[in-house]
C-alpha cells in the first residue's frame, strides 16, 4: 500500500512545468501550429484582395457622379479637353445661376415635392393593405385576385387607349393623373405580400387573436411595426419613381403651372442647347454659348438628383435589411 508521501510526489510530478511545452498554469492558449498560421495568411490575403476589389468597384461607381459635380462649376473648355478629372478648375457658378434664375424651377420643385410625397403616401395606403389581405391563407379569393394583378404586368392597352381613358376620366391636366392611375405597382405588391407571408408567422396572428385582436388591429399594431425594412424599401422605390416621373407629365399635362421639375429642367436644357447651336457660327459668341450650355447641362443633372441623394442616408439601414427580403429560405 503506497504511502501518502509517495502519492503526494506522484501528484506533484503530474503538474505541468511553467516553462515546458504543456499548457500554461495561467490558462494561456497553446502555440499555433503551422497549418493554422498558413490559414491565417490565406485569410488575410483574401480579405486584402476583397477590400481592394470593393474599393475599385466603389470608385468606378462614384467617380462619374463626382465628375459631374466638379464639371458643373468648372470651365467647360477644360472639361472637354480632358484637363478636369480630379479637381475643379476655373470655378464658375454661372450654370447654377442660369438654372435658378428661371422662376419656373421653383414651381417645378414645389409640384414635384407634392407629387412625390402625396403620391408615395397614396401608393403605400393602397399597396400595404392589399398585400396583407392577399397574404392571408384564409382569404379564398386571393389567388384569383393575385392572378388578375399579375396579368396587368404583361398586358396593357397601349399608350393611345390609356390616354383616351385618362381623358374620359377627366384626369388630364390635373394633379391626380400623377397619383390615381398608378397608385399600385404590382411588382412592389408582390414583394410586400411575400414579406407578410414569410416573415410574419401564423403563430403570431393566433396569439394576437387570443388577445382579442382583429385583422385591422393586427395589421396596424403588429404587422406594420415589424415591417419597417420592407416599408422603407418600397417607399424609397415609389418616391424615386415619382421624383423621376417624366413621361406622365409629357403626355398628360399641358398646364405649365402643373409641370414637375423634370419637364422644366428639360426645357431649360433644350433652350440652352438651341441657343448654343444657333450661336455656334458666331465666333466668340458661339464659344461663349457652348461653354455655359455645357455647365448648365451638368448643373441640371445635379439639381435633379441631389435631393434624392440627401434622403437616402436616412433610410439606408432599413434599405440594407429590406433588399434581402426573400433571399433566405427555410
Amino acid at each position: 500500500m503506497p504511502s501518502n508521501q509517495g502519492a503526494g510526489l506522484s501528484a506533484h510530478s503530474r503538474r505541468p512545468s511553467i516553462g515546458g511545452a504543456g499548457p500554461s498554469i495561467h490558462g494561456a492558449p497553446p502555440p499555433i501550429n503551422g497549418n493554422r498560421a498558413r490559414f491565417n495568411g490565406k485569410e488575410l490575403a483574401f480579405k486584402i484582395t476583397l477590400g481592394l476589389l470593393c474599393t475599385f468597384i466603389f470608385l468606378i461607381i462614384v467617380y462619374p457622379l463626382y465628375f459631374i459635380v466638379i464639371a458643373s462649376f468648372s470651365d467647360s473648355t477644360l472639361v472637354a479637353t480632358g484637363k478636369v478629372w480630379l479637381v475643379p478648375k476655373n470655378i464658375s457658378f454661372f450654370g447654377y445661376q442660369e438654372i435658378f434664375k428661371d422662376m419656373r424651377i421653383w414651381t417645378g420643385y414645389r409640384n414635384t415635392v407634392f407629387y412625390t410625397l402625396f403620391g408615395t403616401l397614396v401608393n403605400m395606403l393602397f399597396t400595404l393593405p392589399a398585400a396583407y389581405v392577399l397574404s392571408r391563407r384564409e382569404f379564398r379569393a386571393r389567388k384569383v385576385i393575385m392572378f388578375i394583378f399579375v396579368v396587368t404586368m404583361f398586358f396593357n392597352g397601349g399608350l393611345i387607349p390609356t390616354y383616351l381613358l385618362m381623358k374620359d376620366l377627366h384626369l388630364t391636366n390635373t394633379i391626380w393623373v400623377f397619383i390615381i392611375p398608378f397608385c399600385v405597382n404590382v411588382f412592389y405588391l408582390i414583394i410586400a405580400r411575400t414579406f407578410f407571408e414569410s416573415s410574419l408567422p401564423q403563430e403570431l396572428y393566433e396569439a394576437a387573436v387570443m388577445d382579442g385582436c382583429s385583422h385591422f388591429i393586427f395589421f396596424f399594431k403588429v404587422a406594420l411595426p415589424l415591417s419597417k425594412a420592407m416599408i422603407s424599401v418600397i417607399g424609397l422605390y415609389y418616391l424615386v419613381g415619382h421624383w423621376n416621373d417624366f413621361f406622365t407629365a409629357l403626355i398628360y399635362i399641358r398646364n405649365n403651372n402643373l409641370q414637375p421639375l423634370q419637364i422644366i429642367l428639360r426645357d431649360i436644357l433644350l433652350s440652352n442647347q438651341v441657343f448654343a447651336g444657333g450661336a455656334g457660327t458666331g465666333g466668340d459668341a458661339g464659344g461663349y454659348a457652348q461653354r455655359y450650355a455645357d455647365q448648365i447641362k451638368y448643373g441640371v443633372i445635379i439639381v435633379s438628383t441631389l435631393p434624392i441623394l440627401m434622403i437616402y442616408p436616412f433610410i439606408q439601414k432599413y434599405f440594407e435589411k429590406g433588399v434581402m427580403i426573400g433571399s433566405i429560405k427555410g
